[in-house]
């Protein structure tokens, strides 16, 4: 026979148990977003594959900014439409492009979306009606000191078949360096550097950050650095000239209208003449004597009845 004070002690421990799973239930009841996954902070759920995705950061190239460029292929298999949630950093203040094409570096056509900012990122939901689409925005960039560094952090909102990375030097800047490293180094027809690399396949859910640093003292962006002089005075001198052999060639075509329009003129009258003169020299030698139709001078025979006429 169990004795009481035993007894006690595992009703006890039963009692305390049942409490226990009674507030777990009721803490999980409370808190959905714990048996709904990830928090908001997380990658969104339920996006498509990329089959590739270049990224491309220009840094100082148009404003004292970052620009970031995000191309983008869907996996060959999406269905399409395809929904897409798009994580990018909220100090951008918002995409400056949004764009889809039919195909790789085809025609860009405008893209609407829908945003929704939370804390350090600006969430874009987007439908893409075909396989490629493209992202633009600029980020803050600290320009006040000559050494300067810029971070984008690839958040990993979707998974990557193959990435590739390009990251634009601007005009002078030295010590320019870049992590991960990125070797392969080429020269474009605009006269800057850029530095480029493959990095394989990223998994959806994994963060990349990609920095570069470089020294530059040059307050001007790249593209004023590279914009080419245009000359002084060809401008301003081009235009008046071009005004000049406007108006002779506008006078001589006005002489060539007015002159065909009296030639014309002249032909017109001269051939209303010809049947008014016939007419009267008709009149003028009379009709057949036979048949009263009308003769011409110096007719011998009337042209209606065939009777000789008399000679005037």
């Amino acid at each position: 026979m169990q004795h009481p004070a035993t007894r006690s002690s595992a009703g006890d421990a039963r009692t305390g148990l049942a409490t226990r799973l009674l507030l777990a239930l009721f803490a999980f009841a409370l808190h959905p977003a714990m048996a709904a996954g990830p928090s908001a902070g997380a990658a969104p759920l339920r996006n498509p594959q990329l089959e590739s995705m270049q990224i491309e950061i220009w840094p100082e190239y148009d404003r004292q900014a970052a620009l970031v460029i995000l191309r983008a292929a869907l996996a060959a298999d999406t269905k399409l439409p395809a929904t897409v949630h798009l994580r990018i950093p909220a100090s951008s203040g918002g995409p400056s492009a949004m764009a889809y094409s039919a195909a790789a570096g085809g025609n860009l056509l405008n893209l609407q979306y829908e945003r929704k900012d939370a804390g350090d990122s600006i969430t874009l939901q987007f439908s893409v009606p075909e396989r490629f689409f493209h992202v633009e925005f600029y980020d803050r960039l600290a320009t006040g000191a000559p050494q300067r560094a810029y971070t984008y952090t690839w958040p990993g909102d979707l998974g990557i078949g193959q990435l590739r990375v390009i990251m634009q030097e601007p005009a002078a800047a030295s010590n320019f360096s870049t992590q991960p490293g990125l070797d392969s180094t080429a020269s474009a027809q605009d006269g800057l550097r850029y530095h480029s690399a493959e990095l394989g396949m990223q998994a959806a859910g994994k963060p990349l950050p990609i920095t570069v640093r470089y020294t530059k003292t040059d307050t001007r962006t790249s593209a004023e650095i590279i914009q080419p002089s245009a000359p002084a005075a060809a401008p301003a001198s081009a235009p008046a000239a071009n005004a000049k052999d406007d108006v002779i060639k506008g006078v001589l075509l006005f002489i060539l209208v007015i002159s065909l329009l009296v030639g014309l003129g002249t032909a017109v009258l001269w051939w209303r003449g010809r049947p008014k003169a016939s007419a009267a020299k008709a009149g003028a030698a009379g009709a057949c004597a036979k048949c009263g139709a009308p003769r011409a001078a110096g007719d011998r025979f009337c042209s209606n009845c065939g009777a000789r006429l008399k000679q005037i």
